[in-house]
């Protein structure tokens, strides 16, 4: 099978970005992510099948539409106090609903998508790229847990002279890291703590994998620019100490690059969606202390 023919799970593809990557960018989320963060802005990105959501705020309401509990065929979906219940339990997944919603209250996060069909979407925007230094970003989820797609489509971006970058964290095997390197004219990985027994509390997965393939890249992709992110998470890693001490992981080079994360709750409204429960409930970004590390990380890397 040709790369242009391989298939895999997303659940978007965002133009004009300007935050993920040199230049404007297209970035196309993955979906699926064997970490679990407490704090994840793209819950939905998390499992590796599409996913039901319901907005209840974009809702017409049974009385004024109605049409999603007339299509659905397994009772998921009643009329209770004038307003659409929806009932996971019941749920096929068939698709009924969305297909009858007007508004979009009713959707799937998720669908497949060909890497042929990806890169000619992409090679719209050519045009911004030329202009500012873009180009195609891969984000998620974790694009390389699908490895054999995300790969397909970096190769396929590098035939159509498509600037390459990856936002990774960075757990899985180093091979699959190794070979995406090779694609990439610029990686963005994740490192959120150097203490493991913390970071398997609040991702669900230790770091030892994680620390160990950003080590790889470091030692045998030297020339690769990087920028290393750290999401600053409340009861998590919110130290000066803490951050301080990956800043000082990450090697001092001209072409690596580290960016403290102020915490923020935009993606918490999702959960509700898709039906879960947000843990970080009340949590709140400390600006006070985000400037203290912002500083410290400045006069420590220059």
């Amino acid at each position: 099978m040709s790369d242009s023919n391989v298939k895999g799970m997303i659940f978007n593809v965002q133009k004009f970005s300007v935050h993920d990557g040199a230049g404007i960018r297209t970035i196309v989320f993955f979906k699926g992510c064997p970490l679990r963060c407490r704090w994840c802005s793209n819950p939905e990105s998390q499992l590796f099948r599409p996913e039901r959501a319901f907005n209840p705020s974009r809702c017409l309401t049974a009385e004024v539409c109605g049409r999603c509990t007339k299509a659905c065929p397994t009772g998921a979906l009643t009329v209770v106090d004038g307003l659409n219940f929806y009932d996971r339990s019941k749920c096929t997944a068939c698709g009924a609903c969305v297909n009858a919603c007007p508004t979009g209250a009713q959707s799937f996060y998720g669908y497949e998508e060909e890497v042929g069909r990806i890169i000619r979407k992409v090679e719209r925007d050519g045009v911004f790229f030329a202009r500012s230094g873009g180009g195609l970003t891969l984000s998620g989820g974790e694009a390389l847990a699908q490895p054999e797609f995300a790969l397909a489509l970096l190769r396929e971006a590098k035939l159509h002279r498509i600037s390459t970058t990856i936002e990774t964290c960075g757990c899985y095997p180093t091979e699959v890291l190794e070979e995406a390197c090779g694609l990439l004219d610029q990686l963005i990985f994740d490192i959120k703590s150097l203490d493991d027994e913390k970071h398997r509390k609040f991702t669900g997965q230790g770091n030892e994998q994680i620390l160990k393939n950003i080590s790889y890249v470091f030692e045998h992709f030297p020339n690769l620019p990087v920028l290393i992110r750290t999401p600053v998470i409340p009861g998590f890693n919110d130290s000066v100490e803490e951050v301080m001490d990956i800043c000082r992981f990450v090697p001092l080079r001209s072409n690596v690059e580290f960016e403290p994360l102020t915490y923020h709750r935009m993606g918490q409204p999702k959960y509700g969606y898709i039906g879960r429960p947000y843990l970080l409930e009340g949590a709140k970004a400390d600006e006070a202390l985000m400037r203290e590390i912002r500083a410290k990380v400045k006069e420590y890397r220059g």
